[in-house]
C-alpha cells in the first residue's frame, strides 16, 4: 500500500505543480477550506456561466470578450495558475472577483485540487465517471463528472471529494466525503450496461453525447486518471476515437474492455495489473487529440 500511495503523491504532465509547489504548501491544510478556495477560483461554463448569465445578474460582470470556456487553453495546472495570477496577482483567494475567475469544467477543478494535495504530500487521484446533477433531477440522467479521491491516513481510506460542486447544487449528501454509491464509477457503469443491468441512455456526456462509444471513451478517462494521466475530454484512444470505430470492435475486443473495467472496480487491489497494461499496451495508451489523428501515430506501426 505504501508504494501505491507514493505513486499517487507523484504528479503528471497535467497536475505538475512546478514553480507553485511552495505556494501550494502555504495554503490551508484544512481540506474543507482548501476545497472552498479552489472552488472560488472558477466558474463552470454550463452549470453557472451559461445559465446564470442568461437568467440572473450574477455574471453580468464577466467580460463579453473572454472565452466562455477555457478548457482548451488551460489544459494543465501550471496554465491555470499562471492565468489566475495574471487576472489577480494575489493568487488563490476567496474574494476573487467574477471577472477574474477562470471558466473551466470539473476535470480542471479536480486536477487543480489534486495538484495542491500532492504538493502537500497527500496521495490524490482524479476519477472520471458520472453523477446525477442534483436531487431535482434524480433518476432522470447521470451526467459525466470528475471528482478527486484523496487518502486519509487516519481513516485509512480514500475519500471522494467533489470540489467542483461545493455550495452550488442541492444534494442530500456531503460533497466533502461523497458516498461511493452517489458517484457512478464508469467501470461499474460499463459492466452493468454490458450485462443488461443499466440502460445506456441513462448516462450522458455533455448535453447530448450518449451511447456505448461514449461509455468506452469515458472508461479510458478514468483508466488514464488512475495512472496519473488525466487526459482531457477530447483525448481518445485511437481505436475508440469515433463511434464508427467502436461499433466495429470485435467481441474479443469488447471482452478485453470488460476485463479492463473489471480490474478498475478495485483499482488498489489490481493496481499493478492496471499499471502493466498502461505501460505496455499501446492500443490503450496511444491517443488522438484535436491535433493528432490516426495517421500521426507511427508508434503503432
Amino acid at each position: 500500500m505504501d508504494k501505491l500511495l507514493d505513486f499517487y503523491r507523484k504528479t503528471s504532465l497535467y497536475t505538475n505543480y512546478g514553480p507553485y509547489k511552495k505556494y501550494f504548501k502555504s495554503l490551508t491544510d484544512n481540506i474543507f477550506e482548501l476545497a472552498q478556495l479552489v472552488n472560488g477560483q472558477t466558474i463552470h461554463r454550463s452549470v453557472l456561466l451559461k445559465s446564470y448569465y442568461q437568467n440572473t445578474n450574477i455574471f453580468k460582470e464577466y467580460p463579453w470578450y473572454r472565452y466562455r470556456c477555457e478548457d482548451d487553453v488551460l489544459l494543465t495546472v501550471p496554465a491555470m495558475m499562471a492565468e489566475l495570477f495574471r487576472l489577480d496577482n494575489r493568487g488563490i483567494v476567496l474574494d476573487r472577483k467574477v471577472e477574474n475567475k477562470i471558466v473551466v469544467t470539473c476535470r480542471y477543478v479536480s486536477i487543480l485540487m489534486a495538484s495542491i494535495l500532492k504538493a502537500k504530500g497527500i496521495p490524490a487521484r482524479c476519477r472520471a465517471g458520472f453523477c446525477v446533477v442534483d436531487k431535482r433531477y434524480e433518476d432522470k440522467i447521470s451526467g459525466d463528472h470528475w471528482i478527486v479521491q484523496y487518502y486519509d491516513k487516519e481513516k485509512n481510506r480514500w475519500i471522494n471529494l467533489d470540489a467542483n460542486r461545493i455550495n452550488r447544487l442541492e444534494t442530500d449528501y456531503d460533497y466533502y466525503d461523497m458516498p461511493n454509491e452517489r458517484f457512478d464509477f464508469v467501470a461499474k457503469v460499463w459492466l452493468d450496461v454490458r450485462n443488461g443491468k443499466q440502460d445506456v441512455n441513462y448516462f450522458r456526456h455533455g448535453s447530448k453525447i450518449q451511447g456505448m462509444g461514449m461509455l468506452a471513451r469515458s472508461l479510458f478517462y478514468d483508466f488514464h486518471s488512475l495512472m496519473n494521466d488525466e487526459i482531457s475530454y477530447l483525448f481518445f484512444p485511437v481505436f475508440l476515437s469515433t463511434d464508427e470505430k467502436f461499433y466495429n470492435l470485435s467481441e474479443e475486443e469488447l471482452k478485453e474492455l470488460d476485463n479492463l473495467a473489471t480490474l478498475m472496480l478495485n483499482p488498489d487491489e489490481n493496481f499493478y495489473k492496471l499499471k502493466e497494461i498502461f505501460d505496455n499496451n499501446k492500443k490503450y495508451r496511444v491517443i488522438n487529440t484535436p491535433l493528432l489523428n490516426d495517421d500521426d501515430h507511427t508508434e503503432l506501426n
